[in-house]
């Protein structure tokens, strides 16, 4: 009897062990976003716990951005590829660096809102034709409403989707050709209509459990309108990607009190980007534990900048740090780190 009980307590108890080690090997890995530091323009490296990856914009043309880029994706992320590689628009801070980074790693996939049919005065020619020789015909042009497909989350994973919100200067549920200047709500203030590319920027809300991140592009003011009133299309969020570098034609402050967001990243460079009134908006809203910068703004004083530990660069000639977005393998909280200054916040899903 004591035989077949010691019997029955050893195969138990390696149940149990074998159990607890099968719930040690799942995967809990993170949603990584990296903030990338190419000066003035843009390129976020978002990395699924699958290893996923879609990289938004690219920078500028020339090596530093490019190498900025593929420094971080291969040797911080531990990427081979670029799985998914997405234009916002065609303004050389957004789309220069592809074709040099295209040299440094494999990239897969190309999206954007549609290659121009003409060259418009706020693009550079060449720029544009270096991306055709780039993608060789096979970007996919995003329209609103439109989802960039990962691989499906796994049991042990909340779901995670990639929507495009704004496209080619419309918002979804909007039809082609819709005015960019529509009257909605009491506190309605449109500004002069926008004739450049950043009005047809795309934006995409990504979501990952209870966590939700917007990145806009360089939409601007009458655009961000539409996607709040009259209706939220986004929702309160809990990390924004400031809208245009942080800069005054963007950041309605309808756009911003709508989205609540409780942390802030700005792709600014030093001498771009952050300006006072969005700094302004931003801060004014109760929601917002947090701004952080990729370079504090030489041209304004410091109450018009986050503190030192939320700044990624502080001076000018700078080496380029970046800023590292993590969300658990639960969704259910984040945190935000300077891995250059050793400083990492967390926070929790809303």
């Amino acid at each position: 009897m004591k035989r077949k009980q010691h019997l029955l307590l050893f195969l138990s108890t390696m149940f149990f062990l074998g159990s607890a080690a099968t719930m040690q090997a799942a995967p809990t890995k993170t949603l990584d976003i990296y903030f990338i530091d190419v000066e003035g323009g843009a390129a976020t490296l978002i990395v699924t716990p699958l290893g996923e990856s879609l990289l938004i914009d690219s920078g500028f043309p020339g090596e530093r951005d490019s190498s900025r880029i593929a420094h971080v994706a291969k040797d911080v992320a531990g990427l081979t590829q670029i799985d998914h590689y997405l234009t916002t628009h065609w303004h050389r801070d957004h789309v220069g660096g592809i074709p040099e980074l295209a040299k440094l790693i494999p990239v897969r996939h190309f999206y954007d809102h549609g290659l121009p049919a003409t060259v418009a005065a706020d693009m550079a020619p060449e720029t544009i034709e270096a991306y055709r020789q780039t993608v060789q015909g096979k970007s996919v042009a995003l329209k609103p409403g439109d989802i960039i497909k990962v691989r499906p989350a796994v049991k042990y994973l909340p779901p995670l989707q990639i929507r495009v919100l704004a496209a080619n200067g419309i918002v979804q549920g909007e039809k082609p050709g819709a005015p960019q200047i529509k009257p909605c709500g009491p506190k309605f203030e449109p500004r002069p209509e926008d004739k450049t590319d950043n009005v047809n920027s795309v934006g995409i809300l990504l979501t990952f459990g209870g966590f939700k991140f917007f990145d806009g592009g360089d939409l601007t003011w009458n655009i961000e309108d539409r996607l709040v009133c009259p209706k939220n299309l986004i929702g309160a969020v809990d990390v924004f990607q400031v809208d245009h570098h942080g800069t005054d034609p963007s950041n309605n402050p309808e756009l911003i009190r709508a989205l609540k967001p409780r942390v802030a990243i700005i792709d600014n460079g030093p001498r771009k980007g952050a300006d006072a009134r969005p700094f302004a908006s931003l801060k004014s809203v109760p929601e917002i534990e947090a701004i952080y910068q990729l370079h504090r703004n030489v041209r304004t004083t410091e109450k018009e900048n986050a503190p030192p530990e939320f700044v990624a660069n502080d001076e000018e000639a700078c080496k380029g740090e970046f800023i590292k977005l993590s969300v658990a393998a639960n969704g259910k909280s984040y945190t935000v780190a300077i891995p250059a200054k050793n400083i990492s916040r967390s926070y929790q899903v809303r």
